[in-house]
């Protein structure tokens, strides 16, 4: 709620300060004379257009200030805490400053902020209507919003199931489409990775087999070279070729040779220990011996094996080329692959229960918003029929207003659905009977829009979350009885909400719970103009001055007077 506004040389006002209570405060006052600076400050503190016109001639700079009890208002909080900004004893200051030069500044809670941060709270805070401000309830979704909240638990209700639903469906949407885009190059990876495992898994290799295979290769492919050489080396050593041809041999000398040293080791131990070493070379040169013979009769000439080895070298090489460089890699590429494999295919089972998801809050949703559109038709035909009669008893007793809900697109209702439901929310105005329905903006003057507005505001106040409303010239064109009930009206709204108020009717000033008039001096050169709030007989002058335009009618006096007992009744 607003507890003050400040206005330093906005306009015509020099200086001036409203307190702002809980109920319903009017401005009054002579054309001209600056009382729709007030609303232009609440404006400003909203984060409208800063025009340097709006500058007091010779002055530098225009400031506005609010204070704002934000006790009951925790998004208001935190607003200002992301901003920066402090809050003091419940409230927060918010100021705006204009520059002559053309340059304004905004503040929220002492901390600088742009102009959107006070647009943005004073979407929470302030509701204005005026003649050239009918603009709330003809935004996009606000109708809609209104009419959702004037349907109470009912329509609440079906909006909390649907909106999780919803949101949960948007996210499916993106991962299937996240899927989709992927599809044709997961299904490439895909056969890639199943083409390599198969072929892996086929020719199943071990990490060193290449380089055994290598060896074996080697040996195969030189086996008659390497039986030769084995064969002279045992002929060698044993004397004896394959033809029986015997030859000296390496043993035959070494028997020689141990035979001649043993006959004088009894006379000396080095020629025994030279013996005994002798008789070592015999025994390691008869082993080599067995071995070579071992080894020349294992060796393989078979040409088929080689073939074999070769051809799997080859196999081993393609591998290594395709996933390798070596096999060790190969199979690490395969471990791999493995894991990609069940990812990939566990991403197309994932695709398919998002699928059934889908399908599932589809018909959820359907039947929610089905459920939704029967219960905003009940809605709209009992907004309607209330508004109607608040514009009869507002001097158009022959207006009409329809809120009528109409589905969005074409199609079935799976296929249509939105944020809030399929239904889209439009206020039409009837202005006569024979009048067909027309969009609000388009069917009636600006007064008759100030009322139109009016009665949905007195209509729709219980349910608005808005703590303030402010009308500027809300009574345009109208007087007598219907002035009366308007002001009855707007009383009526203030038992709901903080209600301020510009008119220049009697009628509407008399239900005031605070009165304030803006008056204005002219030393010939300057015109300047005060705020003063009215109290007991300043107040009846005030009355009497709006009703006879003089100040000391003794008929306007007692009219004024009148006016002021039929309010006090009706509070």
């Amino acid at each position: 709620m607003l507890e003050e506004i400040g206005l330093r040389r906005l306009g015509v006002i020099e200086d001036a300060a409203l307190a702002l209570h809980p109920g319903l405060t009017v401005v009054t006052g002579e054309t001209g004379a600056g009382k729709t600076m007030v609303v232009t400050a609440l404006m400003l503190l909203q984060g409208g257009r800063a025009d340097p016109g709006l500058v007091r001639h010779g002055a530098d700079q225009a400031r506005v200030e609010g204070r704002v009890s934000v006790k009951s208002l925790p998004g208001v909080r935190l607003l200002v805490d992301e901003a920066g900004g402090e809050v003091e004893d419940g409230a927060v200051l918010v100021a705006r400053t204009l520059g002559a030069a053309g340059r304004s500044r905004a503040h929220l809670g002492g901390a600088s902020v742009p102009a959107s941060v006070l647009a943005t709270l004073g979407n929470q805070l302030v509701a204005v209507h005026g003649q050239a401000d009918q603009l709330r309830l003809r935004q996009p979704g606000a109708p809609r919003e209104a009419l959702d909240r004037f349907a109470g638990a009912e329509v609440a209700s079906l909006l909390e199931r649907y909106h999780p639903a919803y949101r949960r469906l948007a996210q499916v949407g993106r991962e299937l489409a996240t899927l989709h885009r992927e599809d044709d190059q997961r299904a490439g990876q895909l056969d890639r990775l199943r083409l390599g495992l198969d072929e892996i898994a086929v020719a199943a290799p071990r990490a060193d087999e290449d380089e055994e295979l290598r060896h074996e290769e080697d040996r195969l492919a030189h086996a008659e070279a390497l039986q030769l050489a084995a064969a002279e080396a045992r002929c060698a050593l044993a004397g004896q070729d394959d033809q029986a041809i015997t030859v000296p041999d390496t043993i035959a000398l070494l028997a020689r040779a141990r035979a001649a040293l043993e006959g004088v080791r009894g006379h000396d131990p080095d020629a025994g220990a030279l013996a005994d070493r002798v008789a070592e070379l015999a025994y390691a040169a008869s082993d080599l011996a067995s071995d070579l013979t071992s080894y020349t009769g294992g060796i393989d000439l078979d040409p088929l094996r080689l073939a074999a080895v070769q051809e799997r070298r080859a196999t081993l090489g393609v591998l290594a080329r395709r996933y390798g460089p070596t096999l060790s890699d190969v199979l690490s590429w395969a471990a791999n692959a493995q894991g990609q494999l069940v990812h990939l295919e566990q991403a197309a089972d994932t695709g398919a229960a998002l699928e059934s998801e889908r399908e599932t809050l589809l018909v959820e949703l359907g039947t929610l918003a089905s459920a939704l559109t029967t219960a905003r038709h009940r809605a709209a035909a009992a907004l309607s029929a209330a508004v109607t009669d608040e514009l009869t008893a507002l001097a158009m007793p022959h207006a009409s207003l329809h809120a009528r809900v109409r589905a969005v697109g074409d199609g079935p209702v799976t296929q249509r659905l939105g944020p809030d439901g399929v239904d889209e929310v439009e206020l039409l105005l009837a202005a006569n009977a024979a009048a067909p329905p027309r969009p609000l903006g388009r069917s009636a003057s600006g007064g008759e829009l100030s009322r139109v507005m009016l009665a949905l505001e007195v209509v729709l106040a219980a349910t608005t979350p808005v703590p303030t409303y402010v009308f500027d010239e809300v009574d345009a064109g109208i007087g007598g009885k219907a002035a009366v009930e308007v002001g009855r009206r707007l009383s009526r709204l203030a038992r709901h909400a903080q209600v301020l108020v510009v008119t220049h009717l009697p009628q509407v000033a008399a239900f005031a719970d605070r009165h304030y008039l803006v008056d204005k001096s002219d030393d010939g050169t300057i015109t300047t103009s005060g705020v003063h709030v009215l109290d007991g007989a300043a107040r009846v002058r005030e009355l009497s001055r709006m009703l006879a335009g003089v100040e000391d009618s003794v008929a306007a006096k007692a009219h004024a007077e009148e006016l002021l007992e039929l309010a006090a009744r009706d509070r």
